[in-house]
């Protein structure tokens, strides 16, 4: 037997089901209506936030943690709830403002500061920061990085008065210096920040450098030293050099001097040695003597070809010609 399961929508009867669908609809529209009751008349707070609720844009209660139970002394006026949950609120009159409870980096830009000794450094630092009273926060209406914006220039004032109490190489290298002037810093900072609900909770210093101009006058000095030093280098070799010349000079002159007064004497000693022979040759064959002066002087005169003319009675024609 065969058995059917389709269904026949064309002999569906709607008017049977429409009291249904009333229901459903009425319990969706309760249900919605009832949500936008609830998040009109209450609100949640998570451990991540704490709460303002104002009335007329003013503050009548704060939602904190447990460990802010302070507030309820220094808070008058308004209701402190310590401990995070839902609460209520009175719709349309009543507005909630959230806010962090959580602590806060903020990296400061890097500033310069001026020492004891007129020196000027750059100070790059980060703070950790929360806020510690939202009734005064939200009463400055103040927002994050409006808040930030003043921390830095609070710090900023401090750090300077700070750091021109003492000289550059304190700061850069005192370490216990630097650690008890930043816990000091962070004291007075709050004296001024809690007057708008903000708790300065350290500062550390990242980096502590010089200016770029200052590092331009040292690099210009360093070059200006070098290039002095590089005159005052090559001024020097140039002397030396000078009295190296000076000193070969005076040696060499020094050396001709001793050479040429040797070459005199050895010339002396020859000729006054030659005018011996000659004496002595003389003596010996006073005719031979006087031959062999007349050809030296035939060697010196008659050198390559030259034309003379001799006299009949000259030496030279005696042993030339054989003229008595």
């Amino acid at each position: 037997m065969n058995i059917d399961n389709t269904v026949n929508y064309k002999n569906f009867d709607m008017n049977k089901y429409k009291g249904v669908f009333k229901v459903a609809a009425i319990v969706i529209g309760c249900v919605i209506l009832l949500s936008i009751l609830f998040n009109l008349c209450f609100f949640s707070v998570d451990e991540r936030e704490q709460a303002v609720v104002t009335q007329f844009n003013k503050i009548i209660r704060i939602v904190v943690g447990e460990g802010d139970a302070k507030l309820k002394e220094e808070v008058k006026g308004i209701d402190v709830i310590t401990g995070k949950g839902i609460f209520f609120k009175i719709p349309f009159i009543q507005k909630v403002k959230y806010y962090t409870d959580l602590k806060l980096v903020y990296d400061t830009d890097a500033r310069e500061v001026t020492t004891l000794d007129k020196k000027q450094l750059v100070l790059d630092n980060y703070v950790i920061w929360e806020i510690d009273n939202p009734a005064l926060f939200a009463a400055a209406d103040l927002n994050q990085i409006s808040a930030q914006s003043r921390i830095e220039d609070i710090l900023y004032s401090k750090l300077n008065e700070e750091i021109g109490k003492v000289n550059a190489h304190v700061v850069i290298g005192d370490k216990q210096y630097v650690e008890d002037m930043l816990k000091r810093t962070v004291v007075e900072s709050n004296e001024h920040m809690q007057e708008f609900g903000v708790r300065v909770v350290d500062i550390r210093i990242k980096r502590t450098d010089l200016p770029q101009e200052t590092y331009n006058n040292i690099f210009n000095r360093m070059r200006t030293e070098r290039e002095r030093a590089a005159r005052t280098y090559r001024s020097e070799g140039q002397e030396e050099a000078q009295k190296i010349r000076s000193n070969a000079d005076k040696q060499c002159t020094i050396i001709e001097a001793q050479a040429y007064e040797q070459a005199e004497r050895i010339r002396g000693e020859g000729d006054a040695e030659a005018l011996a022979i000659y004496a002595e040759a003389y003596n010996k064959d006073p005719e031979f003597y006087e031959f062999w002066r007349t050809l030296e002087a035939y060697k010196k005169t008659l050198s390559g070809n030259t034309t003379i003319v001799i006299d009949s009675d000259s030496p030279f024609a005696k042993y030339l010609f054989g003229i008595e």
